[in-house]
């Protein structure tokens, strides 16, 4: 399994940086309602809303700008906002007009809230980012009730994807790890080249394979074949400006859901992969 050494505590703080400065620069004031919308539902999917408590309360770890919690708080009675970065003030502005909300600066380590005591979870895009995957998962678990659901999205290894494709994920990642080692301000100008040149061609290639009636499933990048180039722009700097990512087989996550003490466990079989919920043991 592609997990690297454990540290204590549990985060790289050049990551963390990193994200903060990529919320700042991409709040996420340029989505349109519809693209939020439509992008919160590829990742919450398989969310089991309706077995939620009317009062539920719940937490979002890894919170960032607060996009996804935007949504998710008109749902619930209380939602726990949980960053490391300098994002949460972010969130706090994006999260002005919702009275249910709490934030808390920490790491995944140090989740300030009762084990047992949650009603559901979720973390999209941030796990994979810590040096101990597993141990941030179990962390996560432990504040759950008994039966209370968990939504967890970790970067997929293109395991049903050709060889050729890895091959060029692999030239990628040597991209990353040279781009994410430069200041901030290089990093994001290396990152929007890279959108404007790659994420954009790529996507509206998809877009025409499509129209013509063929698959663009084996074409890098086709899931932003409908989506803005907002939203390219700041994944390109999320993908390339950050310097720890792991990724992981639906083998892989579905046996580390297990051992932090899930059961029933479902994965979404639409793109982003992996997003998987279960429930806790």
């Amino acid at each position: 399994m592609n997990i690297e050494v454990n540290r204590n505590p549990n985060v790289d703080e050049k990551t963390v940086e990193g994200f903060g400065d990529e919320w700042l620069r991409f709040d996420q004031a340029g989505l349109s309602p519809k693209e939020h919308h439509d992008v919160f539902q590829l990742y919450f999917s398989i969310f089991p809303w309706e077995k939620l408590p009317k009062d539920a309360i719940g937490f979002d770890l890894g919170c960032g700008s607060g996009r996804w919690a935007v949504l998710v708080a008109p749902r619930v009675a209380k939602l726990h906002c949980i960053d490391p970065s300098a994002a949460l003030e972010v969130a706090k502005s994006n999260l002005l007009e919702f009275q249910n909300c709490e934030f808390h600066k920490a790491t995944v380590d140090e989740i300030p809230l009762d084990d047992e005591a949650m009603d559901f979870g979720y973390s999209l895009g941030v796990l994979h980012h810590c040096p101990d995957t597993q141990a941030g998962l179990s962390a996560c678990v432990k504040k759950l009730k008994v039966g209370a659901p968990f939504l967890v999205y970790l970067y997929y290894d293109f395991d049903d994807k050709p060889w050729w494709f890895r091959s060029i994920w692999r030239i990628t990642d040597l991209m990353r790890r040279v781009i994410s080692r430069l200041p901030h301000s290089l990093r994001y100008w290396a990152s929007q080249v890279i959108a404007v040149s790659v994420y954009f061609p790529l996507a509206k290639l998809s877009w025409a394979v499509e129209k013509i009636g063929l698959s663009s499933k084996n074409i890098p990048l086709s899931i932003y074949r409908n989506l803005s180039f907002y939203l390219m722009r700041t994944d390109a700097l999320d993908r390339f400006g950050t310097r720890l990512e792991q990724r992981f087989s639906r083998k892989e996550i579905e046996e580390m859901m297990i051992i932090s003490g899930l059961e029933n466990i479902e994965f979404s079989d639409t793109m982003p992969f992996w997003c998987a919920i279960g429930y806790r043991k």
